[in-house]
């Protein structure tokens, strides 16, 4: 959330070791999205409430600047877990830390009593004030198969009830975590509050799968009269929808920033590799890149870009003296910039479509992933594979190839892009997944697109045609660390490709705030 001139981010963490459990309500605190104070918890275990752990939730900001945590605590042991949804308000409004919580003994507010389902009741969402006053927010669930989110409402905040139906359900879907639902503006490049509603304004539905670990999302209409969500017939709505992101990326939450009338939503993205890693290492799991959130000019999805704030953090830029043609088999390193730490913006174009691949009616349509584990980035085509070579040892043992591929389907074109963690490094037990999305772009009038990637060490985060489509890979090269990483346009395609133009910086280190 932001609260007068400081952003804070609470984040689910335990305090006694790089491993699931003791999970508390970290707090860190910022004034940039970027340069970061850690603070002491902010809520722990400690009221029968909340007994078995405090887990995830959100911040509502109140009449009055008056914020308050909604957030879901287990109130017994396995096998029951019964969830419930409790409340925390700030000690001392005056602290601009706002580093003390209190949770009044009044919780819990939300009790599963009218035919939820108690073992799978948490995440509630940032609440909205509707127009006749009463506040509402969102509680993610499952009944055997059917994913749910129900919708409860209030006139103090205190007192809750929720409402006949669910806001939205989805069977063969599993547990919705981390619901989030927000507006987004059909006209406008500004992020809306959670309570603004109208003609020129979609909302967002998106939740995080418990069974699959990722996330999917749908653009639709919030009938505010029936209190019903209905999802345009745009995207499919179920597992083989739209995701936010197609790699590392889940329980993912967004907040209105008033500062710059924007929506920011950040990600966890988790680790690939062995819990006995994350041990000997210390830590497990980062957060992602914030990044500002828009409705697409097309209104069919929504696009993503990194914070603005994180261009602060560029030096030693480095660009091409001119436009670089890519026969098949070119392979060009971007020099002059520190390639573990990096962030690179380029356009490709072409000038032909001829050559694009036939798409196989075989193949599975919404499967882009299963499509680029067998296209991958070294199986020469028509359009494509062109991209990105990061995080690559100078022989190429060790490459994360970020790349786009056109396909020529019945009536249009196809574009994938991946991000194939497949010979990312030669160390043994790795999750190394090609992680891949289709991109909804008119290849065919524009020739060209876009592609911007994030490097770090061991995360590779890319954004795909000004963030229509993005992927986050973890990943762990052993010889293309630090100085041993370089950076590589390529393209193994017949097709001639361009880099129309390419900049990339060597990006230093945040701060941390005192």
């Amino acid at each position: 959330m932001y609260y007068k001139g400081i952003y804070h981010l609470f984040y689910q963490y335990n305090p006694k070791g790089a491993v699931f459990g003791n999970i508390v309500w970290a707090h860190s605190v910022s004034t940039d999205l970027i340069n970061w104070k850690p603070l002491e918890p902010a809520i722990v275990p400690s009221k029968p409430f909340d007994k078995y752990g405090c887990w995830s939730g959100s911040a509502t900001i109140l009449p009055g600047d008056k914020p308050v945590i909604l957030y879901t605590g287990i109130i017994d042991g396995p096998p029951q877990n019964t969830q419930v949804q409790n409340y925390a308000v700030p000690a001392n409004l005056s602290d601009p830390y706002l580093r003390e919580w209190i949770k009044p003994d009044n919780n819990p507010l939300v009790i599963a009593n009218n035919g939820e389902n108690a073992t799978a009741f948490r995440d509630p969402t940032t609440a909205w004030l509707s127009k006749n006053g009463d506040w509402k927010m969102l509680v993610g669930s499952r009944e055997n198969s059917t994913g749910i989110a129900h919708l409860y409402r209030s006139k103090d905040f205190v007192n809750w009830t929720k409402t006949r139906n669910p806001i939205h359900s989805k069977p063969e879907t599993g547990m919705w975590e981390c619901p989030d639902f927000f507006p987004a503006s059909l006209s406008g490049l500004n992020g809306l509050d959670a309570s603004v509603t109208g003609q020129d304004v979609k909302h967002a539905l998106k939740v995080s799968l418990d069974v699959t670990r990722y996330e999917y999302y749908t653009v639709g209409t919030y009938d505010t009269e029936q209190d019903r969500y209905i999802p345009d017939n745009t995207s499919i709505d179920g597992w083989a929808g739209l995701r936010l992101d197609y790699g590392n990326f889940y329980a993912s939450k967004s907040f209105f920033d008033p500062a710059k009338k924007r929506r920011v939503i950040w990600a966890w993205a988790n680790e690939s590799d062995t819990a006995e890693h994350d041990v000997a290492k210390g830590w497990a799991g980062i957060q992602l890149i914030p990044r500002t959130i828009l409705l697409d000019p097309s209104g069919k999805q929504l696009m993503q870009w990194p914070v603005e704030e994180l261009e602060t953090l560029r030096r030693s830029k480095v660009t091409f003296s001119e436009k670089q043609m890519l026969v098949t088999g070119d392979r060009v390193e971007v020099k002059g910039i520190t390639a573990a730490q990096a962030d690179v913006e380029v356009t490709f174009s072409f000038g032909s479509l001829e050559k694009a691949e036939a798409f196989d009616p075989e193949w599975p349509e919404y499967d882009a992933q299963k499509i680029c584990s067998f296209k991958g980035s070294t199986v020469q085509g028509g359009v494509g594979p062109f991209g990105l070579l990061t995080l690559a040892s100078e022989k190429l043992e060790e490459y994360t190839p970020v790349f786009f591929r056109v396909f020529k389907a019945q009536n249009k074109h196809k574009v994938l892009m991946c991000s194939d963690a497949t010979r990312s490094s030669l160390m043994e037990g790795l999750y190394r997944p090609s992680f891949a999305g289709f991109v909804d772009v008119d290849i065919a009038a524009d020739k060209k697109i876009s592609l911007r990637s994030l490097i770090d060490n061991s995360v590779v985060e890319s954004f795909g045609a000004r963030g229509r489509t993005c992927i986050s890979s973890r990943v762990y090269p052993t010889l293309a660390v630090y100085e041993n990483a370089h950076l590589y346009v390529f393209n193994n395609g017949s097709e001639t490709i361009t880099v129309e133009n390419l900049a990339a910086w060597s990006m230093k280190k945040p701060l941390q705030m005192n």
